[in-house]
């Protein structure tokens, strides 16, 4: 291959080595050959339709890419590290294959509009796969939650027992979460849906071409108005880092939960040894390090997000060599996330519930206290009155070393007069979670509609 800069004409001098090495991005675009074949094919055959370069020079163009993709995807053509990024690499290698004509494929595009819509093309494809794994995701948090739908757990508020609760209802509200972060990934595609090629340098080209025709055979709806804009616009990139740090948020929140749960003071459930490790020198030890690792790598996708605002927050119009900067962070995040959510949907799937610790939990917590008080305004005693009472027989009960259910009727009479037999079942934790049955509620009947209603929108979505 020759060692030739493709933009060597200007400069008297060669580059200085490490000045070469610095500005080198092969070593982490290269990951994009695919998409930047496939839009250098798109604008060949642009080139051709507008009668810029001939057809039979778009044929062997075409013809000299298809190879180029077909020996990278087997692994018979390394990629030189030596090449400054992957469109050098590739035109270097097509003009060695088929001579002067690949050095027509260059016709009326810059890099920097060819790499912006690489990356487009490049997270077009990943938005697609996380999407997928996302959805996988949501289907078995929301199969488990259709499993637990009557399994009572207390439901915390500041990290205190505080209403009864089904497992179920606990699941779904991670159901919910992830569907949102779905519905970004896919505003971020759809505003991702403008093709920057033929925008050129900063400013258009002379040639006759034809954008549109060139961006709907790569599957873009719409093309960038503004050239400066489509060259310099890497708000796409941001809005993605700002919808996995958002994923990422949430997978953290629910790891953080279940190494609570899987701790002895909880024990609510059991990870696999599948998705667990041990201690070297402590061998009673289970770590939940797959969940770990997860609430970790939540602070590496949020220091991509910041590092790329951070990049772009002072740069002038258009294109500037900061702006290779985007594509580490961007891909540091899609690998990730990727990675995050491929081990997260078969920890879930492979997790065992502990139902008894959940309801002995659920016992000691006094969460019905909420629902002893409602059961006094309904008999027609004030709210604060009845929260008042209900208070003092938390206490009663804490000094006694007892709850609520155990109590004798003498002992609730000696609070209110209005209290009678059916104060027990007022109580029952299966009635207080039975009760629940606002929309969105944690009854079994509402856990039901909640799973179904995910079941549709999953169904939904592409």
């Amino acid at each position: 291959m020759s060692a030739e800069k493709m933009w060597a004409g200007r400069a008297q001098q060669e580059t200085a080595q490490i000045a070469d090495d610095f500005n080198s991005s092969i070593r982490f675009d290269q990951r994009m050959y695919r998409q930047d074949i496939t839009g250098s094919m798109a604008h060949a055959s642009m080139l051709a339709g507008c009668g810029i370069i001939t057809k039979e020079d778009a044929e062997q163009i075409i013809d000299g890419l298809s190879g180029i993709l077909a020996d990278l995807d087997a692994g018979t053509l390394q990629i030189d590290p030596a090449a400054e990024d992957i469109h050098m690499f590739v035109e270097q290698v097509l003009t060695e294959r088929i001579g002067e004509a690949g050095k027509r494929l260059h016709t009326a595009r810059s890099r920097n509009d060819q790499v912006a819509l690489d990356l487009r093309l490049y997270l077009r494809d990943v938005i697609g796969e996380i999407i997928g794994l996302v959805k996988e995701l949501v289907r078995v948090l929301t199969d488990r939650a259709e499993e637990q739908k009557a399994t009572i757990m207390p439901g915390y508020t500041h990290m205190q027992r505080a209403q009864p609760i089904t497992f179920g209802h606990q699941l779904m509200a991670y159901s919910m979460m992830l569907l949102r972060d779905i519905g970004r990934l896919q505003d971020t595609r759809k505003r991702m849906d403008v093709s920057p090629i033929g925008c050129c340098a900063l400013a258009g080209t002379t040639y006759p071409t034809d954008r549109r025709s060139e961006a709907k055979s790569l599957g873009f709806s719409q093309i960038a108005l503004n050239s400066l804009d489509g060259v310099s616009d890497r708000d796409f990139c941001v809005e993605f880092l700002s919808a996995c740090s958002l994923l990422m948020m949430h997978l953290s929140r629910l790891s953080e939960e279940l190494i609570l749960w899987s701790s002895w003071e909880f024990k609510f459930i059991e990870l696999s040894d599948s998705f667990t490790t041990g201690s070297s020198i402590m061998p009673q030890k289970k770590n939940p390090d797959m969940a770990e690792l997860c609430r970790g790598k939540t602070g590496r996708v949020y220091g991509d997000l910041m590092a790329l605002l951070t990049v772009l927050k002072g740069i002038p119009l258009a294109y500037n060599k900061d702006m290779q900067e985007d594509k580490e962070a961007v891909f540091d995040a899609c690998d990730t996330v990727i990675m995050c959510l491929r081990v997260f949907a078969p920890m879930l799937e492979s997790m065992k519930v502990l139902p008894d610790r959940m309801l002995a939990a659920a016992q000691r917590g006094f969460i019905n206290a909420t629902d002893l008080a409602d059961y006094l305004t309904k008999k027609g005693v004030p709210f604060r009155s009845a929260y008042k009472i209900s208070g003092q027989l938390v206490a009663r009960c804490i000094a006694e070393d007892t709850v609520l259910e155990k109590l004798p009727l003498s002992v609730f009479r000696e609070y209110s007069e209005v209290f009678a037999e059916d104060v027990f079942t007022e109580i029952a934790l299966e009635t207080c979670v039975a009760r629940r049955i606002s929309e969105g509620g944690t009854s079994v009947g509402s856990v039901e509609t909640q799973v179904a209603s995910v079941r549709e929108a999953l169904n939904g979505i592409q």
